[in-house]
């Protein structure tokens, strides 16, 4: 420095420097090292930074007057610089030399400058809008030119006349330029042109934000104040960056991906091939996921026994990094920075307690101290939230990259993939396990950061207080293994409660599902108590997991303490000369609370790391699973007349399983018509899978020339509207819809849906009949107008005469698919003369081909079949038709019941019907009877349909299910109320009381500490020694142990709230009428059950534990800062104002951003889970692109609302932790001023409280918006305990005698009934009466109320007029379960329950075993039972998922058996059933409930031609009641629709 500034200018005076009142530097030290910092930061940054720019380029911004004053001020700049430069040079002219200083700073600074003002041109040619790099540079520059400003007015005034006057002058000329480039640095450019900012319609300001703005997060206030005065809705949030959405950072996890599976298979073929030779590939219907799929299965066996060696999975870990990583390392280096700042604050707070201590020092060395203290937590604050907004945006792009990646794979997976894992586990994939690496990821850096953390830690304490620091760490280590002790517990708790709570769901799923099968049964009881089982052990499992909470909460909070009393007791003891003052003590404190979070973290990391990895395994196999290979059917075929061809196929439905379909044979003739029949289970369903390429094909050729429809045997239903379920993404073109409806007969239904064909459908269709769920089906296929139509039995579900109508329509000869090429599925065997060919499977084989002439000629399994059933169908269909068409006016108008009346402008109430009303096609309006249609089919009118359409405007579109409400603002207070009652009003009290008397415990510890601190200043220390161990030590295990009892006490209070709160939702539920069940979606219920439940189980306890104890740390923290300075009292109410302002917009804004975020993430799982159920019709549909971006849009949807709430998050830690600074900045401040008569432990005391005080307050506003959000589960599980109920179960009073009804006499008086309240009667004055033991059957059209007659016998629907009675009881007056009890059903749509197949007989375990086989025996179930390795204890899946359709329809006649009441209602049972069943239960029915009273709703009417009476039903209405013979020969309503069937002639 000497050569530098010459002899005459030092470099450092100490005593000018520190020693004075008047602090200055010196003018050396001011011309080098303050003009050279600015300048040396710049040069280093601008490489980096324009390495940086030259890889992002956003487009140029136009110059701006702004820009162009910023360049001319540069200019200046630099001109400045070298004004000086050449006055130095002028000055040696004169003579008069300088030191080398006066030339170099010059240079310097005026190159920066030329610098700087070429990178703000830079910059704008680069579209950035606003420079950090420059804006750091113009602030550095300021500050440094403020120690210069100050000294040379210090000069001149004391000197009186200034003697340099040129570098006077410009270096006042040079401070004001700078001043202005910082201000205008502030200030925001335009934005680039052409960016995608001009165009968006919402933008998020964040793109355009300024360096201040985007680092203190302003840019975020304009929504906090706009969730502040109303809450905010979906369409008031930005759009999302595009870098953030689907359709950047899917693909880019993507192609690592990729790359990862290319690599893996390119080294497994090496090592294969090394093995062995490989044999030639065999065709199997896959494509390698994993690799080497293609390898016949005696190499499967040499593979596996390779990759035990050699396991060359692709890894999907380095796939994620090399995605994700670069921009996470960003966080991670703001995050080291963050750490080395975080231990600057104990050595300003050790300078800070000695500069107390001190007599005779200048004040403002107090002063500068505490600015210090405020900078340096400032400065901590911004990088820590750069940090976490870098990891938590890294987070969202890892979730959103891998929910993209389960959803396209879930697309192509094969049929064992997908046994392997169910839609809830693959539901999960997407939900929890990809939440898990977004948690994962914001403490990653964790990793490293903790132990740097300790490491530093370790060393400030070491030469704080020497090797004593050992017994501290020794406790800490200690703790180590007992807090992983209790975590591992806790785990294994927590996975067995997991486990527990999803049995649980699913066992509620199956209750809610299946609720009115349970109280058609009367079941409730059997199922209330399996479900409160469950949950008992739920509970138990959590009160252990309370109990280990206690304990780690006791260590957590005690291990600080404990730590800090070895470390001094041991310290004080093991040297007389070992004084305990105040600077060690808190100094050495504030270093223990910076330990105390790495050690805390790094087992939560390490345990969220186990997690992830799993979680990591689980997506991994997902990922790798073999995927359908897309070329085992052959689409590209191009032999002339055969359109679909299977030559020797052998299919099964996975590798592992025996092969399903056998040899299977077949060339469909371009445009024919190919009818599939067989018995149940004998492999049709399966060939159509086949031909799709569902199947593994094991060895064959299948080939389909063009593209498919595809029509499923149970219709897949999308939740949207009916027309868009029918459009199913093709253009909307008007006459041919109108076509379509017209063909598959939904013109009718559309005029009884109160949108018409812009009806919401509910989730499966739910809102349709089944009729015309398939019907739909049918209309999705006509439309997509393919070249081959694959029909699994698509007419089961419909009426006869429908199915007549859609058979001669749509799919027959004559219908509006002639010339295309069909394969229909069907058990009707009415159409089987009309098909080109029909194909006979018997067990996997086909059994004979042929037309239907041939077929009965070859007199083989066919013709006996049909000898049996067909008969009486096909008489004289041709003479039937002609006589209809001479004799047009069939039908009396009013047999046509239209039900206009049902439906009476009243909105919405259809929908709700369901299961009532089948609207299974009313005959159209025109009174054209379907065959006399079918004649003028083709000559179909749009006309007729456009008016309908036009007048339902979408206006007045009502929907069915109300969308879930959202609560908004503020949480009540009676709610919290409500939660207090739940844990219980004196044990809340209680609560409150332990945590005041832990923290007075606690605060008392450390007063006690400071006290003992001052002994040293006045040599008391030998003395007191013991007592002050005693009694600091017995203050901190007071504390210890009150922190575990309140725990402990909370907890408990929790679980029986909990338990409260779970077992009223339940019982009401259950008792819940059916139509609440018929308008609320499954979904909503279950999620009370599962999410508000687990919420109030777990999450919520935390929370309140986690609140009350921030909370109490603040209290004290103010208690202790006012205790030692009490004029900290005057700032405390300014604080708390501020923090409750901002605490107020915040909690406001991010608790509707988190309403907002659960509301759009349940659509990301629906969706999903709808895909992979119906993934089999999309992939025929060749949908799958569409179904992708669909998904992207979702997840992009609920990703909107997440980015603001994480922003949230940091715009208010960074406001909250400038409170918490300011209060450190004030207890500094304060102490400063007060140093005469405080006495440095005093002073420790409050500052290092006041350390800590940012955390908890930062916590305790987190909590405060938690337990807002948390305390709402409570809020919404009381809503749905507190609906209205059906009558009771049971009436003690009014029991029926046990063996009513003996008779079986059934009553109708004067009965009315409707739906629920303000709707229309549906059944009007009904009255008849039926002896016992008659068999009633009843028809009508639809809607004409058939079902609901059933339904008023249960009482699931009650009376709004008249009586019931049965045996003479009126059943109004009876219990419910004493009625349902007494009757059986065998309802529609027979429902089974997962568990053994006994359990869905006879629930209650009332019958003996011998009982349930003869049941099953009658039932035609004893040949399929007793073949079964577990016999009555085989399994049933979830919804019977595992048996056919029909074998569940005898189930429930085996259920029916079993109850063997004396009043048996069966409703439409016959559906799914081909004819051969059919007559199998008709015929149990006749032998078996012979002396029953039987009523049955019939569907095909040769079942009741032998019945006692038929009752047909019109508008709600007796039409006509008696035998069947004399009704025929009345010539009425039952005649027509006997003749419509062919029954007559």
């Amino acid at each position: 420095m000497e050569q530098l500034c010459g002899p005459k200018l030092p470099f450092w005076v100490a005593n000018d420097t520190l020693h004075t009142d008047r602090p200055d530097l010196t003018e050396c030290f001011q011309l080098s090292v303050l003009t050279w910092l600015p300048c040396i930061y710049l040069w280093v940054a601008s490489p980096l930074y324009l390495f940086y720019l030259k890889k992002n380029n956003k487009g140029y911004i136009m110059m701006s007057i702004m820009n162009r004053f910023k360049t001319v001020f540069g200019f200046l700049l630099w001109i400045i610089c070298w004004t000086d430069l050449f006055y130095t040079f002028h000055e040696i002219h004169q003579g008069e030399s300088q030191p080398p200083i006066y030339f170099i700073s010059p240079l310097v600074l005026g190159m920066t400058m030329l610098l700087a003002t070429f990178l703000i041109q830079f910059e704008r040619l680069r579209g950035v809008q606003s420079s950090g790099v420059l804006f750091i540079f113009w602030f550095l520059s300021v500050l440094c030119a403020i120690v210069p400003f100050r000294s040379k007015i210090l000069q001149a005034s004391s000197q009186s006349v200034v003697t340099d006057k040129l570098r006077f002058t410009t270096f006042y000329f040079y401070f004001g330029l700078v001043v202005c480039e910082l201000i205008l640095c502030c200030f925001n450019e335009k934005p680039p042109l052409f960016s995608s900012v001009v165009t968006d319609p919402n933008p998020c300001p964040e793109t355009t934000a300024g360096f201040l703005s985007t680092i203190t997060f302003w840019w975020f206030t304009s929504m906090a104040i706009k969730g502040y005065k109303v809450p905010l809705e979906a369409k008031d949030l930005w759009s999302l960056n595009q870098r953030d959405s689907s359709s950047t950072m899917v693909p880019k996890l993507l192609r690592e991906w990729e790359k990862e599976q290319t690599k893996a298979r390119s080294e497994e073929n090496v090592s294969t091939v090394a093995a062995y030779n490989k044999p030639p590939p065999s065709t199997t219907n896959h494509v390698a996921g994993g690799g080497g799929a293609d390898s016949s299965p005696d190499e499967v066996e040499v593979l596996l026994s390779n990759q035990k060696k050699s396991p060359h999975q692709p890894s999907f870990l380095r796939a994620l990094i090399k995605a994700f990583g670069p921009y996470f390392l960003i966080g991670s280096a703001f995050k080291f920075l963050q750490d080395i700042i975080a231990f600057i604050n104990p050595q300003l707070l050790r300078m800070l307690i000695s500069f107390t201590k001190q007599k005779d020092v200048p004040d403002w060395w107090g002063y500068s101290l505490a600015f210090l203290m405020f900078f340096t937590a400032l400065l901590q604050t911004l990088i820590l939230h750069r940090h976490f907004q870098y990891c938590f945006v890294t987070g969202m792009n890892v979730r959103t990259a891998i929910i993209g990646a389960i959803y396209r794979k879930a697309l192509v997976i094969t049929n064992s993939a997908k046994r392997s894992s169910t839609v809830g586990e693959v539901v999960n994939l997407m939900s929890v396990d990809a939440q898990r690496f977004m948690d994962l990821t914001t403490f990653l850096n964790m990793l490293w950061s903790a132990p740097l953390q300790i490491m530093l830690a370790l060393y400030f304490l070491w030469q704080n207080l020497g090797p004593s620091v050992l017994a501290g760490v020794a406790v800490m280590i200690l703790l180590i293994p007992f807090n992983a002790f209790i975590a591992t517990k806790t785990r294994s708790y927590q996975v067995e409660q997991m486990q527990y709570k999803d049995t649980r769901i699913k066992l509620m799923n199956e209750i809610l599902n299946g609720i009115k099968v349970l109280k058609l049964y009367a079941w409730e009881n059997s199922f209330k108590d399996k479900v409160m089982a469950i949950r008992q052990k739920e509970l138990v499992t959590l009160r252990k997991m309370a109990y280990l909470g206690a304990l780690s909460t006791m260590a957590w909070t005690s291990a600080p303490f404990l730590v800090a009393l070895t470390t001094f007791a041991v310290y004080v003891a093991v040297d007389k000369n070992n004084v305990l003052d105040a600077e060690k003590a808190f100094v050495s404190l504030s270093l223990f609370n910076i330990l105390r979070f790495p050690l805390n973290m790094l087992p939560q990391v390490i345990s969220g790391m186990v997690q992830a990895s799993v979680s990591l395994k689980r997506i991994q196999g997902f990922l790798s699973h073999d995927e359908l290979d897309p070329n085992s059917v052959d689409r590209k075929n191009t032999a002339a007349d055969y359109s679909v061809t299977v030559g020797n196929g052998k299919f099964t439905w996975a590798k592992e399983d025996a092969p399903v379909l056998h040899n299977i044979n077949l060339m469909v003739p371009q445009g024919s018509l190919l009818a599939v029949v067989g018995h149940v289970g004998s492999g049709k369903s399966s060939l159509i899978s086949a031909l799709l390429g569902e199947m593994e094909k094991l060895e064959g050729e299948v080939s389909i020339r063009g593209s498919v429809a595809y029509v499923p045997q149970q219709a897949w239903i999308q939740n949207a509207t009916l027309r868009d379920n029918i459009l199913f993404g093709k253009a909307y073109n008007e006459q041919k819809y109108a076509c379509v409806l017209e063909a598959c007969a939904l013109t009718p239904d559309l005029e009884v849906l109160a949108g018409g064909d812009l009806t919401e459908i509910g989730e499966k269709g739910i809102n349709l009949s089944g009729g015309q769920r398939q019907r739909v089906s049918l209309a999705r296929a006509l439309y997509s107008d393919t070249d081959v139509y694959l029909l699994d039995d698509p007419l089961s579900a419909v009426d006869t005469h429908v199915a007549k109508h859609i058979f001669d329509n749509l799919i027959g000869p004559e219908g509006a698919l002639k010339g295309k090429t069909r394969i229909l599925v069907t058990h009707g065997v009415t159409f089987l003369p009309q098909v080109d060919n029909i194909l006979v499977m018997v067990e996997g084989r086909v059994s004979e081909m042929g037309s239907y002439q041939e077929l009965l000629k070859q007199n083989g399994a066919f013709a006996e079949f049909l000898r049996n059933y067909a008969l009486e169908d096909f008489t004289g269909e041709e003479e039937a038709l002609e006589e209809i068409l001479e004799d047009e006016e069939l039908f009396p108008e009013d047999a046509l019941s239209n039900h206009t009346d049902i439906v009476d402008n009243e909105p919405g109430i259809n929908e709700a019907k369901r299961n009532f009303i089948r609207q299974i096609s009313i005959i159209s309006a025109d009174g054209e009877n379907p065959r006399t249609r079918s004649v003028r089919r083709h000559n179909c009118s749009p006309r007729k349909h456009v008016e309908p359409q036009e007048k339902k405007k979408p206006a007045e579109m009502d929907k069915l299910i109300q969308a879930e409400t959202t609560e908004t603002g503020r949480v009540k207070m009676k709610v919290y109320l409500e939660y207090a009652k739940a844990v219980g009003p004196l044990l809340s009290v209680f609560i409150f009381f332990l945590y005041s008397c832990q923290s007075t415990a606690s605060i008392g510890a450390n007063i006690w500490l400071s006290q003992w601190t001052n002994d040293a200043s006045t040599n008391q220390t030998e003395e007191n020694l013991k007592m002050r161990v005693g009694v600091y030590a017995a203050l901190g295990i007071t504390q210890g142990v009150l922190v575990m009892i309140s725990s402990f006490t909370l907890a408990m209070g929790n679980i029986g709230a909990a338990r409260k709160l779970h077992t009223n939702l339940l019982t009401n539920n259950l008792h819940s009428p059916q139509s609440f069940f018929d308008t609320t979606p499954v979904g909503r219920l279950i999620n009370r059950f599962s999410k508000d439940i687990y919420v109030i189980d777990e999450t919520l306890p935390s929370t309140v534990f986690m609140f009350l104890g921030t909370f109490f740390v603040s209290l004290s923290t103010m208690i202790v800062i006012v205790f030692s300075t009490p004029i900290f009292a005057v700032v405390i109410v300014p604080l708390t104002l501020i923090y409750i302002f901002v605490q107020r917009f915040y909690v406001a804004t991010s608790r509707q951003l988190k309403r907002l975020e659960s509301v759009s993430r349940s659509p990301i799982y629906s969706h999903f889970s709808e895909t992979i159920t119906g993934c089999s019709v999309i992939r025929a549909y060749d949908r799958t692109s569409t179904f992708v971006l669909l998904s992207n849009m979702k997840v992009d949807e609920n990703q909107k609302s997440y980015y603001p709430g994480i922003v949230s998050n940091r715009w208010f830690g960074i406001r909250i932790e400038f409170i918490g600074n300011c209060i450190v900045l004030f207890a500094a401040l304060f102490a400063v001023t007060g140093k005469e008569n405080l006495n440095p432990g005093l002073v420790g005391l409050s500052v290092s409280y006041a350390l800590q005080v940012t955390m908890s307050l930062n916590w305790m506003v987190r909590m405060t918006s938690d337990l807002e959000s948390n305390i709402v589960a409570v809020e919404r599980v009381k809503e749905y305990s507190e609906t209205k109920t059906e009558a009771p179960w049971e009436i003690e009073d009014k029991k029926p005698p046990p063996e009513w009804p003996s008779e079986g006499d059934v009553q109708f008086q004067n009965y009315s009934v409707r739906y629920r309240e303000g709707l229309d009667l549906v059944l009007k004055n009904l009255t008849l009466s039926v002896k016992g033991g008659e068999k009633i059957g009843i028809v009508g059209r639809t809607g004409a109320g058939k079902s609901s007659m059933t339904l008023c016998l249960f009482r699931l629907l009650e009376a709004a007029g008249g009586d019931i009675t049965i045996d003479g009881v009126k059943i109004s007056e009876i219990g419910l379960h004493d009625l349902r009890s007494k009757l059986t059903i065998i309802p529609q749509e027979p429902v089974l329950f997962s568990g053994t197949l006994r359990m869905n007989l006879d629930p209650f375990e009332k019958c003996s075993d011998e009982e349930v086989w003869k049941a099953l025996e009658h039932s035609h179930l004893h040949k399929f039972v007793s073949n079964q390795p577990s016999k009555l204890q085989t399994e049933c899946a979830e919804g019977g998922e595992n048996l056919s359709v029909g074998q569940r329809q005898l189930v429930c006649l085996a259920r029916a058996l079993l109850r063997k009441t004396r009043i048996l209602v069966l409703d439409e049972a016959t559906a799914a059933i081909d004819l051969e069943t059919d007559d199998l239960i008709q015929s149990t029915i006749r032998t078996q409930f012979e002396d029953c009273t039987v009523f049955t709703i019939a569907h095909r009417l040769n079942t009741i031609m032998d019945y006692t009476r038929v009752l047909v039903l019109d508008k709600g209405q007796v039409a006509e009641f008696d035998t069947p013979t004399h009704l025929i020969s009345q010539r009425g309503i039952f005649y027509a629709m006997a003749k419509d069937a062919g029954l007559v002639q």
